[in-house]
């Protein structure tokens, strides 16, 4: 869990995440949307994939990325846990 709130904090990779929920994109596809280097861009996916928060697909030789949903059910019910947990502690 750690590694996927690391991992959605950081603003260009919510927009890279936002961008996926549009459909598969390639690393160049989604480069094309931002002002940065391509190394920058590679150390954001590289960070999404290591949260398991992006699949990646090899198409020839492009590499495609997908959004990983499970990963978000999973974050959204440890976020409403822990907050649940908060207000019936208040009790």
């Amino acid at each position: 869990m750690q590694q996927v709130l690391e991992a959605i904090s950081d603003p260009t990779r919510r927009k890279i995440l936002d961008l996926l929920k549009q459909g598969d994109k390639s690393a160049g596809e989604l480069g094309e949307q931002f002002e940065i280097s391509g190394p920058s861009m590679s150390h954001h996916l590289s960070k999404l994939k290591a949260a398991d928060l992006v699949q990646t697909t090899r198409q020839g030789q492009s590499i495609y990325y997908s959004i990983n949903t499970s990963v978000f059910d999973d974050a959204a019910q440890f976020v409403i846990d822990f907050f649940q947990n908060k207000k019936e502690m208040k009790k």
